[in-house]
């Protein structure tokens, strides 16, 4: 149900007058700054030398990362979740899986093979909480993907939840190697101008940089305390 605004007027002005001066009634132009700093690091980077960044991050982050193709992506899946240690698995239920080709893995090959494998459901609301909780593996997909900082960015949805990234002992996110970008400034970007264009953005967009990680308490790392304790990042070429 949509709200509504009740006394915006009354409100707004009131604090102006608290602050000694006019209700401002027209809109704020945006400005033109002389430098932009943000958009000049790796300006002029090849996708294969935004890659490259990724791959040198992934090492500071903790981040295992795989450089596959459409071809080779059952087999590549097949042996990360073998050196992660099995199932139970819980993945999206996402197109994109079927156009990898990654059907018969999921629904035939393991199962036969007694890996557990789910897919995140909306029909069974908070059902998939529980399947969450109990998987050894999520597997997601990356729909913007920071290289500078080693970032995979995910949209939720109805049959994308969330909880899939986190929950689980390890997350593995595929990344298409189009949605490689070089830092936060052009995820905002793209963000903004989906927003502008009327298309519908997930009520949740997580930005995952690798597996949780904190040192708050004396400077000392601790991998884990708020999700999973291992991440695999699984490049597509383009092909």
């Amino acid at each position: 149900m949509k709200g509504s605004i009740q006394n915006r007027d009354e409100f707004l002005s009131n604090i102006a007058g608290r602050l000694g001066r006019d209700l401002v009634t027209v809109g704020v132009e945006r400005p033109k700054w002389k430098y932009s700093p943000q958009d000049a690091v790796l300006k002029d980077a090849s996708s294969d030398e935004l890659l490259d960044v990724l791959k040198r991050q992934c090492g500071n982050i903790l981040t295992d990362i795989v450089i596959t193709n459409k071809i080779k992506l059952a087999g590549t899946i097949n042996k990360m979740v073998a050196n992660y240690g099995g199932g139970p698995i819980l993945s999206w239920k996402d197109p994109r899986f079927e156009e990898y080709g990654l059907s018969p893995l999921f629904n035939e090959r393991w199962p036969e093979e007694g890996i557990e494998f789910q897919e995140w459901d909306s029909s069974i609301g908070e059902e998939n909480i529980k399947r969450a909780e109990r998987a050894n593996i999520g597997i997601t997909i990356s729909d913007i993907t920071l290289a500078e900082s080693g970032t995979a960015v995910l949209f939720s949805g109805n049959d994308r939840g969330r909880t899939v990234s986190f929950l689980p002992t390890t997350s593995i996110i595929l990344i298409p190697k189009s949605t490689i970008v070089p830092r936060m400034t052009q995820a905002a970007r793209m963000i903004r101008e989906k927003v502008e264009r009327g298309e519908h953005i997930a009520s949740c967009i997580n930005f995952i940089t690798g597996p949780s990680n904190s040192a708050d308490i004396e400077s000392k790392l601790v991998v884990g305390v708020h999700g999973p304790v291992k991440a695999g990042y699984i490049v597509i070429e383009d092909l």
